[in-house]
């Protein structure tokens, strides 16, 4: 069994590589922002994996919070949603060949942690980015975290979001680690679930609102794993 999920591993890395070069070659003749969606399904497709959507996206919200368990994490949420995404990431990530690029093509935003001139820029190219409609997507714990336990979120989904007053809808995935852990070389097709929450503006006179949303998070993904046994 778990060579065979190695096997799969092996052969989910090649759809993902092949369906990002796909991206990449025809991302200049493609109009934003179906270039990361076409790719996002077909990892979906031919990975063989579905996702089930509990609640709806908001159309006017202008900020995605979601907390990060793996490397599939991205093309869900490409494939779910109809907006023109625009996804925060470290700046390493930007600087690596070959996915740097799958990042740069499409006008995502690196951010550099620990620097004061990083963070001027990082609010100069959300503003940017959210005038010409396209939507931020961050991951607020800065990294992957297959525990089940939600990282402490980082302060730059804030920053943004009291920054021009957004509109921020939390999303929680479930157990996406379970299905594609690019650490342990597994992975096995099956279906994923994505829960919308309800958005909410951003307000910049409580200093703990991202604090108790990862609190409300985490209740939202301890009560469904609880709930239902498919996710464990």
């Amino acid at each position: 069994m778990r060579i065979f999920a190695h096997v799969s591993w092996l052969f989910a890395t090649i759809i993902i590589f092949i369906s990002l070069s796909t991206m990449i070659i025809f991302f200049k003749i493609i109009p934003r922002p179906y270039g990361p969606k076409m790719a996002a399904w077909m990892i979906r497709l031919f990975t063989f994996y579905s996702v089930d959507i509990e609640g709806e996206e908001d159309p006017e919200a202008q900020m995605f919070i979601l907390n990060h368990q793996s490397d599939l994490d991205i093309g869900i949420m490409e494939s779910v949603s109809k907006k023109d995404l625009a996804w925060v990431a470290k700046k390493e990530l930007f600087d690596t060949p070959f996915f740097g690029l799958a990042l740069k093509l499409p006008e995502d935003i690196a951010v550099e942690r620990e620097s004061k001139s990083s963070l001027i820029k990082l609010l100069r190219d959300a503003k940017d980015r959210l005038d010409k409609g396209r939507t931020i997507v961050i991951f607020p714990e800065g990294t992957r975290s297959s525990s089940g336990k939600m990282l402490p979120f980082k302060s730059g989904a804030k920053t943004i979001a009291d920054k021009f007053a957004l509109r921020v809808q939390p999303i929680v995935l479930m157990q996406t680690a379970k299905y594609y852990n690019i650490k342990k070389f597994y992975y096995k097709p099956g279906r994923v679930k994505l829960i919308y929450l309800e958005s909410f503006i951003a307000d910049r006179s409580d200093e703990n609102w991202l604090n108790n949303l990862r609190t409300k998070m985490q209740k939202v993904y301890d009560d469904e794993l609880a709930n239902n046994p498919r996710h464990r």
